[in-house]
């Protein structure tokens, strides 16, 4: 399908994940190359609109809370936390941990449109405050993302979300979010296929936390998308859903920064995030990562908002 083609609405079932209001949230950001301020809007800064306009706030039913003053800027590491941009990336952590907090006390359910992973941390951080309660994390995501400012190639704070949440990343961000959020046996860690890359750069490793292991595309599949999505439904508590694309194949979705060999295809994350989806347990949800600059016809955009469209009951 081309951009302009979306799903017509009046196509569409009533949907609502867990029950709730979905109030949808744009996170306009983008680490890959920070820009500086007043740079023209690039990369995955301009994914919020673009799945707005393919269509994915009709088919969640969601309200649109229009995106957040946000952006990530500077290109220098900074000299404490390792982190490019820090004072930015300080910013968007407490921005998004406002709105996100503000959605769930309404009793809504808040579903971010990035933008990169940089805004996880803080979304978990507000969760886990509005509930006051623990929070889990389904993290489906073609990398482990456990480095810290230190370990890191880049400097990239995509590149460590995982890392903060368990308070094992750079001291400020773990302090500024009150990590650790998520404890071990509440987070999964779902197709990631970097290990031997994250070794190599001594990034921290799931078994260093005492984190279950990831589950690789490879574990995905034998035992069965569907299968592993209800065990991850069954065994988070209430959680939070996060979708960085690059989950997904490089020949399959070719719209992100890090293209990597060996990803699930799209029918096969369609199966293992239904569970996760239809959960009475979802607080929360976000999308990141994705590049509408390398989705010249939006296909990709396209099938991302199917991802999202509810399978007709038999």
């Amino acid at each position: 399908m081309g951009r302009g083609s979306v799903v017509p609405v009046t196509a569409l079932p009533e949907f609502s994940l867990r029950g709730k209001d979905i109030v949808a949230i744009g996170v306009p950001i983008d680490c890959v190359g920070t820009p500086e301020i007043g740079d023209p809007a690039f990369g995955t800064e301009l994914a919020p609109a673009a799945l707005r306009d393919a269509g994915l706030l009709a088919v969640l039913r969601a309200s649109d809370a229009g995106d957040l003053p946000v952006r990530l800027v500077g290109a220098e590491r900074d000299p404490g936390t390792g982190v490019l941009g820090w004072p930015s990336v300080q910013q968007v952590t407490e921005t998004v941990g406002q709105a996100v907090g503000g959605v769930l006390r309404n009793g809504q359910l808040p579903f971010l449109l990035g933008g990169c992973c940089t805004l996880l941390p803080a979304a978990l951080a507000a969760a886990r405050v509005a509930l006051e309660a623990g929070v889990g994390l389904a993290y489906l995501d073609g990398h482990l993302d456990l480095y810290d400012g230190r370990t890191s190639p880049t400097g990239e704070p995509a590149d460590m979300p995982i890392a903060v949440i368990t308070g094992h990343g750079p001291a400020a961000w773990v302090e500024l979010v009150g990590a650790p959020i998520v404890e071990a046996d509440r987070l999964l860690l779902i197709g990631p296929r970097d290990r031997e890359e994250a070794l190599t750069y001594g990034s921290v490793m799931p078994e260093d936390l005492g984190q279950r292991p990831e589950w690789t595309p490879s574990d995905l599949r034998q035992q069965g998308p569907t299968a592993a999505g209800e065990l991850a439904a069954a065994s988070l508590g209430d959680f939070w859903l996060h979708l960085d694309v690059d989950v997904l194949d490089e020949t399959a979705f070719p719209a992100t920064d890090y293209l990597m060999p060996g990803g699930l295809q799209v029918p096969e994350l369609t199966e293992l995030m239904r569970p996760l989806l239809t959960s009475p347990r979802l607080i929360g949800a976000s999308i990141a990562c994705y590049n509408p600059q390398k989705d010249p016809d939006g296909s990709c955009a396209q099938a991302l908002v199917e991802l999202f469209i509810p399978q007709e009951s038999p």
